[in-house]
Order: structure tokens, then sequence, then C-alpha cells
């Protein structure tokens, strides 16, 4: 998915870079566990209302040590003057939706009557030869208890069904 949408994965090439990203999560870690420490607090529900308090501050009240800035108003001001690398989301071609984007992927070839075969089903593809790769993007729709099952061929989505859940009992969402 990440590919499709032309991100790249950056690695740290240095410890000192590493510890830029990990040391913001250290230090809230830390900061998270004395917290609960200090006032008793023993649940889950509890720790994450805390999480989301520390959060906040850290990313709108505390001014950053090494910046001398608020971290929201830095990012907001170098996403004004273009000095960021977000960019807005759009939906690449050929997907209409953005479904598409976000699924899982499997291929597979068609076989004998047009058909393929996934988690022990047999999905007819219609007007595709045989042994041509198809691209198959599974939906999960938890809601419906539902996963739709979209082949896409040469760049185009030719065929759309969708399964109950529960008989894909080898896949789990």
């Amino acid at each position: 998915m990440m590919r499709l949408l032309g991100v790249n994965v950056s690695y740290a090439l240095s410890p000192q870079a590493k510890g830029k990203t990990e040391r913001p999560y250290r230090w809230l870690q830390d900061r998270i566990v004395r917290t609960c420490a200090l006032e008793n607090i023993t649940t889950s529900e509890e720790c994450r209302t805390v999480l989301k308090k520390e959060v906040n501050r850290y990313n709108n009240h505390q001014v950053h040590s090494t910046t001398g800035e608020i971290p929201t108003i830095r990012f907001e001001k170098a996403r004004q003057e273009g000095n960021s690398l977000f960019r807005p989301f759009i939906l690449p071609k050929p997907y209409t939706s953005i479904k598409d984007v976000f699924c899982i992927r499997e291929k597979r070839m068609i076989k004998g009557y047009r058909r393929i075969s996934l988690f022990n089903h047999e999905i007819e593809v219609p007007n595709i030869s045989l042994r041509e790769q198809v691209e198959v993007h599974l939906i999960p729709d938890i809601e419906r208890n539902a996963l739709e099952v979209r082949l896409w061929w040469d760049n185009q989505m030719v065929h759309s069904v969708a399964y109950p859940l529960n008989s894909f009992s080898r896949v789990h969402f």
C-alpha cells in the first residue's frame, strides 16, 4: 500500500538520528508509568486517560527542549511554509475507491473454467483468458460481517463479490 502511494521507507542512518525518534517515546513512556504509579492507577482505561492527557500536553503545550517551540505550532508553521513531507492524499490511478488502496492483496492465476481459488472458494472471473494473473483485493467489512473480494486485471476491476466473513476460516482480520 505504501509503495502504491509513492511513500518510501527512510531508515535512521546513525544512532543520533534513531535517538531523535526514540527519545520522545521513551520520555512519554517513563512519564506515564510514573504518573500511574503516583496516582495509583491500575486499569487500562485510566491509563489511556493519562496517555491522552500527556500526548496532548507534549504536542500542544510543552516547549520542546531542542527546538524551543511547541511541536504542534512548529509542525503547522513548517506545513504552511511548504517545509514538510506531508502531502494531501490523492487516490492513485486506476483506482476509484480507497477500498482498493487500503486492502489486503493477493495474486491468483486464472485456471480452468475461468476461475480462481481463494481459501477454498472457487470464484468465477468472467472475460479473462486462462493463465492470466489477477490481483485480488480483500476488503473486510466487520459491521456487515462480510468480505468483499474485488478482482483487478489490466488496471481494471473485472469482478466483485461478497462472502460472509465466517466462510474464510483461515483469514483473521
